[in-house]
């Protein structure tokens, strides 16, 4: 199993995915001005402020040469996780429905949140328990779409993670808190995974997030 994790200029939580990801297999940075994903199995979009975070959030990135790969990639059914600035890529490359505004409260925000497990048995949730403690940190993390898309990703079972109560700092709609696709190959989510799989963190509740891609991949294999 081999993970990519992608580094756009601005990107800050890239070694951290590198980490988490080479705790349950290999792992490799793929550069953003290179088209080359290097035989991966699955591809990390980490957190940060890619480009700065000019014009919007993960507006810019979404034309970096790699992601004319990682969109490939996806179209294929290869697996793709976005993290934060990650999931405002995948939204802006249209691998994911929906857009990420500005915190209600106008902050940039970090605090340790609960969330809930809504789906359990896709390609990135197979191996979480149905709560999770895992660390946010953003600005711009409130889940937007119209009402009838809302309607259809719940339908759909496409909400993923959801803020428990009185944990949705940021406004995000219905308390989504992480969504896929419909295909279930491509996943999004504003918390932060990768800074939760160390007992020193105090949460290793991240790991099952990677650990869960693992098994996708490898069962896909047999």
């Amino acid at each position: 199993m081999k993970f990519g994790v992608l580094q756009f200029p601005g990107s800050c939580d890239e070694v951290d995915a590198l980490h988490a990801a080479r705790r349950v297999g290999d792992a490799e940075l793929l550069w953003h001005g290179e088209r080359d994903l290097k035989g991966v199995d699955a591809v990390v979009v980490p957190g940060g402020f890619s480009y700065g975070d000019y014009l919007r959030a993960g507006a810019i990135a979404r034309f970096a040469p790699v992601m004319e790969a990682v969109i490939e990639f996806a179209n294929d059914g290869g697996l793709v996780l976005g993290i934060c600035n990650g999931f405002q890529v995948l939204c802006e490359a249209h691998l994911l429905p929906g857009a990420l505004l500005p915190n209600a409260n106008r902050r940039f925000t970090f605090r340790q949140v609960d969330l809930e497990v809504v789906q359990g048995d896709t390609h990135f949730t197979r191996a979480c328990t149905p709560s999770l403690s895992i660390p946010a940190k953003h600005s711009w993390g409130r889940y937007y779409t119209d009402e009838s898309t809302l309607d259809e990703l719940e339908a759909e079972g496409q909400v993923v993670l959801r803020y428990a109560s009185a944990q949705n700092f940021n406004g995000s709609l219905r308390d989504i808190a992480g969504v896929r696709n419909a295909a279930g190959n491509v996943f999004g989510l504003m918390p932060h995974p990768e800074h939760a799989v160390d007992p020193l963190t105090g949460s290793t509740d991240g790991l099952c997030i990677f650990q869960s891609m693992r098994l996708a991949v490898e069962g896909a294999r047999v």
